[in-house]
């Protein structure tokens, strides 16, 4: 067996009791950590008297040693009241995390780390968060102006991945990657899978919002953790922000891949929004800076167009996948309803019009003698036009079909059933 469960299960102090509506138990992930271990227990079990006062029985402690090479697993032991879970082999964080809540009986599930940075005391007021406020995760913040210890170098990454999240999910978030919260125990089915690494926390959080989980924030302090981080700052936040991008991708591709296109076009419009006022105040000639943005320009708006349409037509694969209705989160219903996507035939039978007449005329226009000089700027224009124009008309087929196999089955019922014929 990969995990072991070791000493005695909680006394019948800390036991969830019977008479109680919720239980909670609390996940200490350990690995390494002899320094600090004993004085974060001593923390956890002294809130039992302030969550009898709000009608949480517990808590329920859990230590999952994650094969720890110093005296930690030692010291848990002479807790009786912890129950430890020993990893032969570091598993990582996440890891750690999900052998504790599979062996957890409470049904509010908890967690923070071992190192003392997180205050166990607030757990009472997670609690009251869901009871009070209905909410299914409760998340302590760090970032939300309780005192905090975090090094300013931490606290840019969690800022800027906070931010990340709530844009890509629409949702604000201010602490996107706290390790202290409460949760209820059926919500780990709609939050599974998670990671087994350090950035199990962003893509719960990530994931929590794609899946409609209530989430809350408390706002909570930070102090200096006791050891040697064990988080780097480089690696891990790439880590986080690769975990973070593809789990949104997975519920809705076309918020990243739709607002990372939508800025392509933009560049592209404004570029030619200037060669157009230069062309009208005489100006036919550019210089090196000039040529550069042109070329620039083209990359991006047919760069732009293509995520755009490759975003729209991800979330139909999603939905496929996943038998759930096609996401429209780019900006929401209010802003484009119907979605934006369903316009894509027309806008590029436009496009493609355009570009055909515009060839036309340039045509006629050098029988006529005009210059490429004077040519070159609509010449330019006609060809994006037209290609991006028969992009758009590709895309819609494409989803038109990927629509129609999203609603086959329901289709397939209907037709199984028939129309009944009533009976005279």
């Amino acid at each position: 067996m990969v995990a072991s469960s070791i000493g005695t299960k909680a006394s019948t102090a800390t036991t969830p009791a019977d008479t109680t509506a919720y239980s909670l138990s609390v996940v200490i992930p350990a690995y390494n950590e002899e320094g600090g271990i004993a004085e974060i227990l001593d923390r956890v079990l002294s809130i039992q008297a302030d969550l009898q006062r709000i009608g949480v029985a517990g808590p329920e402690v859990l230590v999952v040693d994650d094969g720890s090479k110093d005296r930690t697993a030692e010291i848990i032991q002479t807790y009786p009241q912890v129950r430890l879970i020993k990893h032969q082999k570091n598993r990582g964080y996440g890891g750690a995390l999900k052998t504790g809540f599979a062996n957890a009986q409470g049904n509010l599930l908890a967690f923070l780390d071992a190192d003392g940075t997180y205050p166990p005391e607030y757990f009472p007021q997670l609690c009251e968060a869901i009871i009070q406020n209905g909410a299914e995760l409760v998340v302590g913040s760090r970032m939300a102006g309780a005192k905090s210890e975090m090094p300013k170098t931490r606290r840019l990454g969690n800022l800027i991945f906070a931010r990340l999240v709530s844009i890509i999910g629409n949702q604000k978030v201010s602490d996107s990657a706290s390790g202290q919260r409460v949760f209820k125990r059926e919500v780990l089915e709609r939050l599974y899978p998670l990671p087994d690494g350090l950035n199990f926390t962003p893509v719960m959080s990530t994931r929590a919002i794609h899946e409609g989980v209530k989430m809350v924030e408390v706002p909570i302090p930070y102090s200096e953790r006791v050891g040697r981080s064990k988080l780097s700052v480089v690696n891990d936040g790439l880590r986080f922000l690769n975990s973070i991008v593809l789990t949104a991708l997975s519920y809705n591709p076309v918020r990243i891949l739709g607002l990372l296109g939508l800025s392509g076009v933009g560049f592209a419009a404004l570029v030619a929004a200037v060669l157009i006022t230069l062309r009208l105040s005489g100006v036919t000639q550019l210089q090196t800076r000039g040529v550069f943005a042109v070329f620039t320009a083209l990359v991006l708006g047919v760069a732009g167009v293509s995520l755009f349409t490759l975003g729209a037509m991800f979330n139909y694969l999603v939905a496929i996948f996943q038998k759930r209705v096609v996401q429209r989160g780019l900006f929401g219903k209010r802003l484009f309803d119907p979605p934006l996507e369903t316009h894509f035939g027309t806008l590029g039978a436009l496009l493609v019009s355009f570009g055909v007449v515009a060839s036309v005329v340039l045509f006629i226009l050098t029988l006529n003698g005009w210059t490429l000089e004077q040519l070159w700027l609509w010449m330019i224009a006609g060809a994006m036009a037209a290609l991006i124009g028969v992009q758009l008309i590709v895309s819609r087929v494409i989803m038109n079909v990927l629509a129609d196999l999203s609603q086959r089955e329901i289709k397939q019922g209907e037709d199984m059933r028939g129309n009944p014929i009533k009976p005279a």
